[in-house]
């Protein structure tokens, strides 16, 4: 026989068995490893917090909270309680990496009996590359949208990885912002440029200037004046179709060149408006506070200081808006990039605003301070089943609003549920790569929620028909030993209590009630032949992660 068709026929087949190998090899050493005790992976102690950071971080929140509670009382609210510690272990992690916790992060932090549980999983989660990797995608969603842009001269993955850098490094907003709006060079060696290079259209010279005027404004600013790009805006409206134009100037000289992206005095930025005969050279202005605008330096360098000024309080407002937004999954203000120049403001947002700029523009600060809140803190439910809260005190923020997850948080939190271990970047990369695959197949069904415009939108019967009958819940149910946590559970737990407890803190991060977990007991206690205690347990975890408590943040 030829030795090169005897290689030719056999290699493929031979990478084959490569590739089988090295997966089953993976999730055996995935089950070893998640079959052990908890590893003691978390501390103790808060990670970058100083004793001065953290009472100032209180200080803050209490501020705010008075804020708050003076509403509440002009408006005859009682707010709701505090939430239980694993609550908003729930909710930071649902809000900071997509997800909720693992069965093992819950059975450290119990074990470590931390008194503010909340700064001190907020100091877990901060030096976790989860949460620099969500947040990055979060905001980069809402700098250059979702779509993929120009190929050749745009990555939007590379941006991606650029923020969560920033993010992980906590590196001041501002200076993020500015690179964003002034960045020169390459866009695969200076990421950051991709902000910009995403919005070219192959054929035209240079990138959109109205394009990145409607980004800068809403993304940076929280102004919607891409509304008048056309012609000036109705009765009443703040803007006119100038002040658009004039704010896109700033990209007028921005051009691209075998170095990258540059800036070329030469170029001027022209636009014909509506009832003119003729396009026109238009200045670049600002649209607000002039007098913030360094008056030397490119145009791009000069509008990126004063998006950034301290004295530019829709910069700060905007900001601490979006974080409010991902903590709580809705704004203060809605839409979450259309808030007023001029008050009045909800309660907090100015405060947290002025704190913003007070300690550098640090997005950690921000976070700490608004998780340290009565607000953030409260029950979503009353304390008393005779006075249910109400909408209007939901509305006032008088208890955790209720609102339903979105899809990547979604898919998320299915595929934490079936694991027992913390599915994070020590964990094997095939795995990862398993994970990634499955949320974005999952987004892509479920329908990708885009810029993230925090829509307050009921979920649809495809949705749940997807969420019942699709892969996503059920083949990370079923019982499968070395993928499986029902599996696992079947197979280690002690006793037939200890298994429902499990699955609870699994899926729902909390223990079950009384009734709850007496019925399941009782189910896997009179378990038959031909229904084994897997097959119950598996049948438990695909009906919890169908309930509706599951897939809703409270």
């Amino acid at each position: 026989m030829n030795p090169a068709s005897f290689l030719s026929g056999w290699l493929p087949r031979l990478r084959h068995v490569v590739v089988v190998v090295g997966i089953g090899g993976a999730a055996a050493w995935g089950v070893v490893e998640l079959l052990k005790p908890p590893v003691g992976k978390l501390s103790k102690h808060y990670v970058g917090m100083t004793m001065d950071q953290s009472q100032s971080v209180l200080d803050a929140a209490k501020t705010v909270d008075a804020a708050f509670e003076a509403d509440w009382g002009q408006k005859q609210l009682q707010p709701a309680a505090k939430a239980d510690d694993l609550t908003l272990v729930r909710r930071l992690s649902l809000a900071l990496t997509g997800s909720i916790p693992s069965l093992q992060e819950i059975r450290e932090i119990e074990r470590l009996k931390i008194a503010d549980m909340g700064q001190w999983w907020l100091s877990q989660l901060f030096a976790d590359r989860r949460t620099s990797d969500y947040l990055a995608e979060r905001l980069v969603r809402v700098y250059v949208g979702i779509e993929n842009g120009p190929f050749l001269i745009y990555r939007r993955r590379r941006l991606v990885d650029w923020l969560s850098d920033a993010l992980q490094q906590n590196r001041p907003y501002d200076q993020v912002v500015r690179s964003l709006i002034n960045a020169n060079g390459v866009w695969t060696t200076s990421p950051e440029v991709n902000f910009i290079t995403v919005t070219n259209q192959m054929g035209n010279k240079g990138p959109d200037e109205a394009k990145l005027a409607a980004r800068v404004s809403r993304a940076f600013l929280g102004v919607q004046m891409d509304c008048v790009q056309c012609h000036d805006g109705k009765l009443g409206s703040t803007w006119k179709q100038e002040d658009f134009h004039k704010l896109a100037a700033y990209f007028g000289q921005t051009d691209f060149s075998l170095n990258g992206l540059r800036d070329d005095p030469k170029e001027k930025y022209r636009f014909r408006y509506l009832g003119k005969m003729q396009e026109e050279v238009v200045p670049a202005m600002v649209p607000w506070k002039p007098e913030l605008l360094p008056e030397k330096g490119t145009p791009r360098d000069r509008l990126a200081k004063w998006v950034t000024a301290k004295g530019n309080k829709p910069f700060a407002r905007t900001i601490v808006n979006r974080m409010w937004a991902l903590l709580f999954n809705r704004p203060l203000i809605s839409p979450v990039d259309d808030i007023p120049l001029e008050g009045p403001f909800p309660p907090g947002l100015e405060l947290l605003a002025d704190d913003f700029i007070a300690h550098g523009c640090d997005l950690q600060h921000l976070i700490r301070v608004i998780a340290a809140t009565r607000v953030f803190q409260q029950s979503s439910c009353s304390a008393d089943p005779t006075h249910p809260v109400t909408p209007e005190a939901e509305a006032a923020w008088a208890a955790f609003p209720i609102t339903r997850l979105r899809p990547e948080q979604m898919a998320g939190s299915v595929i934490q549920a079936s694991s027992l271990g913390t599915i994070d970047a020590d964990t094997h990369v095939l795995l990862r790569i398993k994970r990634d695959l499955d949320v974005a197949n999952f987004v892509k069904r479920y329908g990708d929620s885009g810029e993230d415009t925090f829509d307050d939108a009921g979920g649809t019967i495809p949705q749940r028909l997807l969420l019942m009958n699709g892969n996503m819940i059920s083949e990370n149910t079923r019982v499968n030993p070395l993928l499986n946590a029902a599996t696992r559970i079947s197979m280690l737990a002690p006793d037939n209590a200890t298994a429902v407890e499990a699955a609870y803190l699994s899926v729902f991060t909390r223990r079950p009630a009384a009734e709850e977990g007496a019925y399941f007991i009782k189910l896997l206690t009179g378990a038959r032949k031909g229904r084994s205690r897997g097959d119950i347990l598996s049948d438990l975890f695909w009906t919890l992660m169908n309930a509706t408590e599951f897939s809703w943040n409270h």
